[in-house]
């Protein structure tokens, strides 16, 4: 009978939870009931939705997550080996053309200059214009757009020799428009830089720019072309020179400062948001900042690392991904702190940029939570039954 009584004063308290107790705002049930429109999931279970995988940390996955995954601007755009790229003439060039005769007496050299070397005309400066062209007396429009000097100068020689004496021409950049560089964002000069004939590749123009106004572990290059990106992080970038890539004309840099942080919930011993700092991070030292798992609370063998991994690098370790759409699979790494073994390889594994530490309750801590509402229910229920009792007796004395 004591049972029953018990439990029923339990279910009344849950029941009447939303209004009797104390509340900073309105419950999960009172906003549900509430709402004008619901987009809600058809499953009763109101899941997400997001397919993932599960993968437990052992010595097989070790070789593909003991360094963090960077991407490629070689592999992006090419250019990294080999010769540097021409520089094509192009809109908004200063050019200067110079004309050479073999002897005077032609269609530039005057008769009466003799025969002496130097034997050239120089035509002003001229910038390529919207349509492309630059004007060559005799010549007419030459189209110079998209081409190399020597192509507009051969062309030139062919269109004068009937009319010159053995023509030599020579054509001069004067300046570039069209062969620039934009750098942009954390460095210390922003800038447009004109490129070389020698070729400049992405360091070259930071360096140019400046350097870098943030520390460079936190530091990220992003390269767009032609409508297309790729971004590395600029530690990477120095450290392996074949991502070092030849630029091209109309090419920009941005480089961008992104704080690299991790998040840790659950029975860690401190949650919240996590700082990187200036150093990479394993596991083990990113469990290690973020106070550990709680004696008291955790479940050790429920250690979960959420993160979104390259399809490839799953394919790579014969994952089958087949159900799961996309270039990035969500994938949650689950380690057990119980075997020994496990702190080894916590201390290879590498952390990600925006990973998610999460350490779940022990059963037996849920267990304690249910007899801990069902003691305070009881109390309560014994607490009511006392004043019951004494506002009975005040009534009876004052009737007397």
């Amino acid at each position: 009978m004591h049972t029953a009584r018990v439990l029923f004063l339990f279910s009344t308290a849950v029941l009447s939870g939303c209004t009797v107790t104390p509340s900073s705002g309105p419950g999960g049930r009172l906003v549900d009931s509430q709402a004008s429109i619901k987009v809600t999931s058809p499953d009763k279970k109101r899941q997400v939705g997001i397919d993932y995988a599960l993968i437990d940390i052992n010595k097989a996955i070790l070789p593909a997550f003991a360094s963090a995954t960077q991407s490629s601007l070689a592999g992006g755009f090419g250019g990294g080996q080999g010769a540097a790229p021409q520089l094509p003439l192009g809109v908004g060039d200063v050019v200067q053309v110079a004309i050479f005769e073999s002897q005077a007496g032609g269609l530039f050299i005057p008769a009466d200059a003799g025969s002496r070397p130097g034997n050239y005309v120089t035509l002003p400066q001229q910038t390529i214009d919207r349509d492309g062209t630059i004007s060559v007396p005799y010549a007419g429009r030459i189209n110079a757009l998209g081409r190399s000097p020597r192509q507009v100068q051969n062309q030139i020689e062919s269109m004068l020799a009937n009319r010159a004496i053995e023509p030599q021409v020579l054509l001069t950049k004067v300046s570039s428009r069209s062969g620039r560089v934009a750098v942009l964002g954390d460095v210390k000069n922003p800038t447009n830089v004109e490129l070389s004939e020698a070729g400049d590749r992405v360091l070259d123009v930071v360096a140019d720019a400046g350097g870098l106004s943030a520390p460079g572990e936190e530091t990220y290059i992003t390269l767009q072309r032609r409508g297309r990106s790729a971004t590395i992080q600029y530690d990477h970038l120095v450290n392996t020179p074949a991502e070092n890539i030849y630029l091209v004309p109309g090419d920009t840099v941005l480089v961008d400062r992104e704080r690299r942080t991790y998040l840790a919930f659950g029975a860690a011993g401190l949650n919240g948001r996590f700082d990187f700092e200036e150093s990479n991070l394993t596991v083990a030292e990113a469990l290690a900042k973020a106070g550990g798992a709680l004696d008291a609370r955790a479940n050790p063998e429920q250690m979960m690392l959420y993160r979104l991994v390259d399809r490839s690098v799953l394919i790579g370790l014969g994952v089958n991904v087949s159900k799961i759409s996309g270039e990035k699979v969500p994938v949650i790494f689950r380690a057990n702190l119980r075997d020994p073994a496990t702190m080894f390889a916590l201390q290879q594994f590498a952390m990600q940029d925006k990973d998610i530490f999460y350490i779940g309750n022990a059963d037996s801590v849920e267990i304690l939570k249910f007899l801990d509402i069902l003691n305070s229910v009881t109390s309560s229920s014994s607490g009511v039954t006392s004043d019951i009792v004494g506002t009975r007796n005040a009534i009876r004395e004052l009737k007397r």
